[in-house]
């Protein structure tokens, strides 16, 4: 996947935001997935730097974009990758792109999931309002009803639906094992990777990754996919005091693990950082490896759970 920004237009000085806005990149591998565009479309999609990365926003046209690993090491084993944001952007390069890239050079076929968001300001000054207003209410960590967040989230639901649908639909095409095909997400993406696997119906992953999401405690259904947690101690806008969602995944019998990094922030996804937060990317490579992902010979679903084994 080729993608290039125009940074060359940005304002000589910078705003007060920090945002600067930049030209829509060449996404030429970019495959819609037809779900349709939102009720209350009010800006045209407009992309932005910030933080030295890569940001997309008003996204009314979902798209998924393969990274696709050398065939002479493909493991079979593919991952959606969701990239967070509040659902009123999207972190597209560093916890989108730089995550599909990092899974495709150790064989796995990665798909960054654009979806659908919320509607903002089509101005940055606007934009940014938003924002404040977003993180002026009450925490992720602090919103007590699992079905209200759901239920909210019907067309994120949906467009992560039809990207499962067609990396099924092309697996043969892209050397991907139907029965193992997980889900990575960061922040606001963490929270649609759970909400995919609870109220997902035909997505079903194989297997979770949630990065710094909430940690809201869910009715868990007794098949659901193994679990990986990373999350930092001084991340402002969880405020991990428990961590419920685990505890769901227990009382479920189901398989997860956690890692809780005593620094690292919020949204550290793949930049370079002086704390044991960078090492979460190498940690959920190895919970892959140990789950029999990464070896080409299974695992998936049914066969990463041990008592499932010879069931």
């Amino acid at each position: 996947m080729t993608t290039t920004s125009a940074t060359g237009d940005a304002p000589a000085a910078p705003a007060p935001h920090g945002m600067t806005p930049i030209e829509t990149p060449a996404q030429p591998e970019a495959i819609e997935l037809d779900t349709g565009l939102p009720p209350d479309v009010s800006a045209p999609e407009a992309w932005h730097r910030e933080y030295g990365s890569v940001f997309a926003r008003n996204v009314s046209t979902a798209t998924l974009t393969p990274f696709l690993p050398d065939p002479a090491a493909a493991t079979g084993t593919a991952v959606i990758v969701a990239p967070g944001g509040g659902f009123l952007s999207l972190s597209m390069e560093n916890e989108g792109w730089d995550v599909a890239r990092a899974l495709a050079d150790r064989g796995v076929a990665a798909f960054v999931l654009k979806y659908r968001l919320r509607p903002t300001p089509e101005d940055l000054d606007g934009f940014a309002a938003a924002i404040r207003e977003m993180l002026a209410g009450p925490l992720p960590s602090h919103r007590h009803d699992p079905e209200a967040e759901l239920g909210a989230l019907d067309l994120q639901v949906a467009d992560a639906r039809a990207a499962f649908a067609l990396v099924r639909r092309r697996a043969s095409e892209w050397a991907v094992d139907p029965e193992r095909i997980g889900m990575v997400g960061f922040s606001a993406g963490a929270m649609l990777t759970v909400a995919t696997a609870l109220v997902g119906e035909d997505a079903r992953p194989a297997f979770l990754g949630d990065i710094y999401g909430p940690l809201t405690a869910f009715e868990v259904p007794a098949d659901a996919p193994p679990l990986f947690i990373a999350l930092a101690a001084d991340d402002g806008l969880m405020d991990a005091r428990g961590f419920p969602l685990v505890e769901s995944w227990r009382d479920a019998g189901r398989p997860v693990e956690l890692h809780f990094y005593e620094r690292g922030g919020h949204g550290f996804g793949m930049y370079p950082k002086e704390t044991t937060s960078t090492d979460w990317f190498a940690s959920f490579v190895n919970w892959m490896r140990m789950h029999g992902l990464l070896d080409g010979t299974g695992g998936g679903r049914e066969g990463s759970d041990p008592a499932r084994v010879g069931a």
